[in-house]
């Protein structure tokens, strides 16, 4: 046999054999793609279920019924009695109706005093003779640097008769927001304690607007 024939019978057998590997090697590909899409459905549907979870939890008289993706901590969503339950909910609060967060504790009243109250039985004596601006409609005073109170500023509604009154700290380093401190008590019998940044203040007359129904849809009012 000649050398040209002999590659000539030669082609075919090396032809089947590439055929074979790209085969092969497809039906590889497909089955990792496959494997990765049953993963990644598989934490879509985990993902689903743990937002549409709900958790059973009783603060004094109250029991309360909450989302799971509410809890700040990924582990703490357990039914059962607490003295106080610790959240992080979503709101347009936030310059042009940004998205912030606002961090919720619910607790029993007996814990907390509301912020109202401590306006006129604490705050008023702690504040410092000057006044500083910011968002209309709330008086802002700066408190005198004794009993915790340093760099911090009450912003309150000198109108209303339950006013909306925030503790603010200073930003803790430059390009930071200052976070903000409000207590209010529920129709339930508890109480909230509100933590958010500063920049939600221009919002504050949306805020428990915002805030009510979603503490409604738990059973907190």
């Amino acid at each position: 046999m000649t050398e040209s024939s002999a590659l000539a019978a030669s082609r075919p057998v090396h032809s089947v054999g590439f055929n074979l590997g790209v085969i092969a090697l497809g039906v590889a590909l497909a089955g990792l793609a496959l494997a990765y899409g049953i993963d990644a459905a598989g934490r879509a549907s985990r993902a689903a279920a743990t937002d549409h979870t709900l958790v059973a939890r009783t603060l004094g008289g109250t029991t309360l019924s909450i989302p799971a993706s509410w809890f700040i901590d990924p582990g703490d969503p357990s039914a059962g009695f607490a003295k106080q339950v610790d959240l992080r909910v979503t709101l347009p609060l936030g310059p042009g109706g940004a998205m912030r967060s606002v961090d919720v504790t619910l607790t029993q009243r007996s814990r907390v005093r509301p912020s109202a109250s401590l306006l006129d039985g604490v705050y008023l004596h702690q504040f410092r003779p000057e006044q500083v601006s910011g968002p209309p409609g709330l008086i802002g005073k700066p408190m005198m640097p004794a009993e915790g109170y340093e760099n911090e500023t009450v912003w309150y509604d000198p109108i209303a008769s339950s006013p909306f009154v925030a503790k603010c700290q200073s930003p803790v380093a430059e390009g930071e927001a200052g976070r903000c401190l409000r207590t209010v008590y529920l129709e339930s019998g508890i109480a909230a304690v509100y933590q958010f940044d500063d920049d939600i203040l221009p919002n504050w007359r949306k805020f428990d607007a915002e805030m009510h129904p979603l503490l409604s849809q738990i059973g907190a009012v």
